[in-house]
């Protein structure tokens, strides 16, 4: 009979052994070593059995075996040594504390995310999301960066995947007992379970309660429904992640956003916490945090009226797009979302204004849609991407917010995303470079070049490693290959070929991630037969290790599943590429080390970032991949392999041939004879520079710690200071940049540029300047309420300025009835062919950027006369 919960019962531990469960509920285990072999050594039995679950591992060592290790003196002593470092660790000062000094950082930030991937034993992620999650929270607890995360606790996780006898993908829900795990349940001052709640139409209520996760110094809140207070329904909010209809989806996001705020709330109340002064929304799904924070403002003391708040909560709020791809962004139903604000509704205010603030009002747009990016953007003193072609790509995506100005001003920058090095870089890897390389040598890659004569790390024994983390994965590969086999239906007497599964001599090539079908899982399939040969070369063959799940709803998704299965059972090649089912952290932290070579040959430009290259990069692995995502502006020609992109070819299908073909042509032209070419002592001296070369490159660029400093100095404190001047006690900045803004938008169907004289040399050559004078109709507006610019620059063929500069022209002389004339110089730098327009734009030190309210106001090619049209040369 099937169990209707799950739960451990645990040995009460001896006085002397305390120190184990404070190590065990702080996630920092996960990334310190020397904590993880720790519990390991208390019976490698049972941690093998619990999968390297510390809480779990507690529960199933008995009674007797506690009493002999308290009675073991090295025991005690050792978890009392970690438990102070631990303690350290969460109080001494770091870089963020020290080594960062910038006036009014902010004290508290808080980080939403509807996923969170920290460890396998904390199942609340599904892909890159939530790794990049989780990898932000450790490198933020690393340089004590003062993060607190917000998210939700799904009683299911995402699914486990197995595979059916024809290798399709199949989906299990197992539920998870938030009490057996690294969490602790936030409580009142009597003890009692700390609740939020929201109101729901038709009159529901949904409640949660807040489990809180150690993660390091940082704390992650996590919100769960399923608790007695709620209907059938609402207990079901956080079932699963990613499932459900709309109305649940709608139903999550809510509880992320607005009752995640409310967690904060409670959390700081209860804790004495700072409120965060930065708010950053990772992804859209969280966007519903600024219609909370909207109705703090409007019901607190001051009763701010909407534009007010607006402004104010703008002001702290940073959004982060993770996705080039439309179809992964959230979007409801307008209605659908009309009805759930309705039975919150802000005081005051039809319920219409706040829904248009995710209204797809603009062209190209579908305004029956609610679009949880665009609320996000609309809501945010800053966005970015997370690559810089993202960015790019984002900019573009999204330039239809700010209709009128160049793609290349959309208010959307980039910060390339990172991993967390403690976490990804294998254990043996470390110790290795430990060994002979300082600390710091390794972390900034430059020990990594040293020669062996000098201390540095000797070719074999590099190679050596790099082989052992090889015969791992292996090793790995052959016991979940069985299991899923087992799975499958297989007879252990059918299944004697496993063990012949990989070769940890053998090149091998790594892919695993989610399965959308824009990342291409399939594309090595293309041509079956040149890859079956590939794969069997007599004296160069290659390996294939793949792993993912596709979103139970993505049919195309499993399919591609299913077909890579059915090619990989063919008994031709089943012993040299294979598909592991059930990708979670733990997989990867053997897959990824174990890889020569890390694929990844998404469709241009659709992949946001990935990050699973970077964590093999950090062990010694080369990248093969498509320019896309964090590849496209770190791949040197040194670290790895560009597989050329067929950019331009509209039909798919051959676009895919192209792009497979140059991956074969990669596989066995270059990467293949490289790694087999070897020395007399049996090491690949090119493919060991290439190895150095990236550790010492690639290094310190991927590492999440970076990624955290650049939020910090480029995001996080211009918001933090932005917040500082709008959201404070009186509110006064905030409610002077809404009646500017509302005045400016009331007036800007006055503004136009009326004409321009532009004054040129004959022939104009470098260093000469044109001078330019626009007059300008304001109507009820002042020249101190808009900036009047000259942008200059090359001009194409479409006249089109690329690449412009662009210089203030000050106001000189009011004319009458609103209209002024501004005057100024631009210098001419560029030679060959060269382009002037003039244009306006609203002006407001308040305002993060002149494109903040999507105002613009070109001058026409009628509204211009020239003194001289000429050539614009050397």
């Amino acid at each position: 009979m099937r169990a209707i919960r799950r739960f451990t019962v645990r040995t009460v531990l001896p006085e002397a052994l305390a120190p184990l469960d404070i190590l065990a509920r702080n996630l920092r285990w996960c990334w310190h070593a020397p904590t993880t072999r720790f519990f390991e050594s208390l019976d490698p039995a049972a941690w093998d059995r619990v999968h390297g679950d510390p809480i779990a591992l507690l529960g199933e060592i008995g009674t007797e075996r506690f009493a002999q290790l308290a009675a073991d003196a090295s025991v005690v002593d050792r978890a009392r040594e970690l438990a102070e470092d631990l303690d350290r660790y969460m109080k001494e000062p770091r870089w963020y504390q020290s080594g960062f000094a910038a006036p009014g950082k902010p004290k508290a930030i808080a980080y939403f995310s509807a996923e969170f991937g920290i460890t396998a034993v904390l199942p609340q992620y599904s892909g890159g999301l939530g790794i990049l999650a989780g990898d932000h929270l450790k490198s933020a607890s690393d340089l004590g960066v003062p993060i607190v995360g917000v998210g939700l606790l799904y009683e299911s996780g995402y699914f486990r995947q197995s595979l059916s006898r024809d290798g399709y993908q199949r989906e299990t829900y197992p539920l998870i007992d938030p009490n057996n795990m690294p969490l602790t349940l936030l409580r009142e001052w009597d003890g009692t379970p700390a609740r939020v709640s929201l109101p729901l139409p038709g009159e529901r209520t949904l409640n949660a309660q807040v489990w809180v996760a150690e993660v390091g110094r940082v704390p992650l809140l996590l919100l769960d429904s399923s608790i007695p207070d709620n209907d059938p329904v609402s207990r079901n909010v956080t079932d699963r992640l990613y499932g459900g209809s709309k109305e649940h989806r709608m139903e999550q996001e809510l509880l992320l956003g607005v009752g995640g705020v409310k967690a904060l709330r409670l959390y700081s109340r209860l804790t004495g916490a700072p409120a965060p002064s930065v708010y950053h929304c990772n992804e859209g799904h969280a966007g519903f945090l600024a219609v909370e924070r909207l109705r703090e403002l409007m019901e607190g003391e001051e009763h701010l009226d909407l534009g007010t708040a607006i402004e104010a909560v703008r002001s702290g709020t940073l959004f982060t797009t993770h996705t080039p791809v439309p179809a992964g962004i959230d979007r409801f139903d307008r209605g659908l979302v009309t009805r759930y604000l309705d039975a919150m509704p802000l005081p005051g205010v039809p319920t219409e204004e706040v829904v248009a603030l995710g209204n797809e009002s603009y062209e190209g747009g579908d305004p029956s849609v609610f679009n949880m990016a665009v609320l996000g953007l609309r809501m945010a003193r800053r966005a970015n991407g997370v690559a810089k072609l993202h960015g790019r790509v984002s900019r573009q995506m999204f330039a239809s917010l700010w209709a009128g100005f160049d793609v290349d001003e959309v208010p959307i920058t980039s910060v390339t995303n990172g991993v967390h090095g403690p976490t990804w870089r294998a254990p043996a890897f470390q110790e290795m470079a430990e060994r002979y390389l300082p600390a710091p040598e390794i972390e900034s890659g430059g020990g990594w070049l040293t020669p062996a004569e000098n201390g540095g790390v000797p070719d074999d024994v590099l190679w050596a490693t790099r082989r052992e983390l090889r015969e791992r994965l292996v090793a790995s590969a052959r016991r979940r290959v069985r299991s899923s086999w087992l799975e499958r239906g297989a007879s252990p007497a059918e299944l004697g070929w496993v063990d012949n599964v990989l070769d940890p001599d053998v090149l091998t090539i790594g892919f695993a991630r989610r399965v959308p079908t824009y990342k291409r899982l399939t594309l090595m399939l293309d041509d079956p037969e040149r890859l079956t040969r590939l794969l069997t070369d007599p004296e160069r063959p290659i390996q294939i290790v793949v792993a993912g799940k596709s979103h139970p709803d993505d049919e195309p998704g499993v399919g591609l599943i299913q077909r890579l299965v059915q090619f990989t059972d063919d008994p031709r090649v089943r012993e040299r590429i294979v598909f592991l089912p059930d990708y979670d952290i733990a997989m990867a932290q053997t897959l990824m080390p174990g890889c020569d070579v890390w694929l990844n040959n998404p469709l241009r430009p659709l992949e946001a970032s990935g990050t699973s290259g970077m964590k093999c990069a950090l062990n010694g692995a080369l990248n093969l991949s498509i320019l896309d995502g964090w590849w496209d502006e770190m791949y040197d020609g040194a670290n790895g392999w560009a597989i050329p992109t067929a950019d331009g070819v509209e039909d798919p299908q051959r676009r895919d041939r192209i792009e497979a073909s140059a991956l074969y042509d990669l596989i066995e032209g270059t990467v293949a004879p490289r790694f087999y070419d070897r020395d007399g002592r049996g090491i690949p001296r090119r493919w060991m520079e290439m190895m150095r070369h990236t550790l010492s490159d690639l290094g310190p660029k991927v590492q999440a710690t970076r990624m955290v400093r650049d939020y910090v100095e480029r995001l996080y404190v211009p918001v933090s200071d932005a917040h500082d001047v709008l959201d404070v006690p009186g509110h006064e900045a905030a409610r002077s940049l809404a009646s500017w803004k509302a005045k400016v938008r009331s007036q800007w169907g006055e503004v136009r540029v009326d004409y321009v004289e532009a004054h040129l040399p004959d022939v104009a050559q470098i260093g000469d300047s044109a001078e330019i004078t626009a007059q300008v109709s304001l109507g009820a507006l002042s020249p101190q309420d808009v900036t009047v610019e000259v942008l200059a620059g090359r001009v194409g063929a479409d006249d089109e300025i690329h690449d412009f500069s662009t210089t203030e022209l000050p106001p000189v002389d009011a004319v009458g009835e609103g209209r002024w004339v501004f005057r100024g110089s631009e210098a001419l730098e560029v030679a060959g062919p060269f382009g002037l327009a003039v244009r306006v734009v609203p002006r407001n030190p308040l305002m993060a950027a002149p494109t903040e309210l999507g105002l613009v106001a070109v001058a026409a090619p009628s509204t211009v006369t020239s003194e001289q049209h000429t050539s614009f040369g050397d």
